[in-house]
């Protein structure tokens, strides 16, 4: 973005754009700092932000923030992951649970989309969805997925393999009840991934399921509920200057316990 100045007269503008900048897509914004009356002799003084539109090959941004040492990490995958969950929480990040989730169907046809994580323990990552909806069509036939985290504002991203495999109804009955009333009459209202007519059928769906679950308790349906991806292997990226990134790729061994590699950049 660049900053031009501008001079406001009583009937005129004089700025001082150079020619060039005409050869550029841009958008104009004009930003006063007084109100402009038209007195004779009157100057405003103002700025032109030129927002120029980039190509994504002229993009940038060198990562400084830190680094990612072997003597500082954690034997255990899991536990190095809860200090960057740590790290993520405490520094105030929106929605630090958003995660990637990429899937492939039984003739390896990949598809990725954003999900919410919603706990994670030793054992693995937990998140819910609906098990008919096209990534749980996925799961069915090719129960492996990735994870992927991006942090940027701490320049951080957690990648992470594993076997998927769906949770108790126990427990899926136990976080559904957690849910906002209007999230569980979505759950049963939509039929996810599926082709539906228009928007006015969903809204026409959900107010009819609000009439029917009127003062009673709303039971998670049977196709809803959480998955847990166990991870074999995780990668830890920690961006560095001159695209010279910290990467420690944890596999878990037979034994249980975690190898730590150092990946290149």
């Amino acid at each position: 973005m660049t900053v031009y100045g501008l001079r406001l007269t009583d009937d005129r503008a004089i700025c001082n754009i150079p020619s060039t900048i005409h050869d550029i897509r841009y958008t104009i914004t004009i930003l006063l700092s007084t109100t402009y009356k038209k007195v004779s002799g009157f100057q405003l003084s103002a700025y032109i932000v030129i927002s120029c539109m980039s190509s994504p090959a002229e993009l940038r941004k060198e990562y400084r923030l830190h680094g990612l040492h072997r003597k500082d990490a954690a034997e255990n995958a899991m536990q190095q992951f809860e200090r960057w969950w740590q790290d993520a929480i405490e520094s105030g990040l929106e929605e630090p649970n958003a995660m990637t989730l990429a899937t492939a169907s039984a003739d390896g046809l990949p598809a990725a989309r954003i999900v919410l994580l919603k706990g994670f323990h030793s054992e693995g990552f937990q998140f819910y969805t609906n098990y008919e909806s096209f990534k749980g069509k996925q799961l069915l036939e090719n129960p492996r997925a990735c994870l992927v985290f991006f942090w940027k504002e701490l320049e951080r991203q957690v990648r992470i393999t594993g076997l998927v495999e769906k949770l108790s109804r126990e427990n899926s009955d136990a976080y559904f009840n957690t849910r906002p009333e209007g999230s569980r009459i979505g759950a049963w209202a939509s039929p996810q991934s599926e082709v539906i007519e228009s928007s006015e059928w969903l809204t026409k769906k959900v107010s009819q399921l609000e009439k029917s679950f009127a003062k009673k308790n709303i039971p998670r349906p049977p196709q809803w509920g959480g998955y847990l991806v166990r991870p074999v292997t995780i990668e830890f990226w920690q961006g560095r200057p001159n695209r010279l990134h910290d990467r420690l790729l944890y596999s878990l061994q037979e034994s249980g316990n975690w190898l730590i590699e150092r990946l290149a950049p």
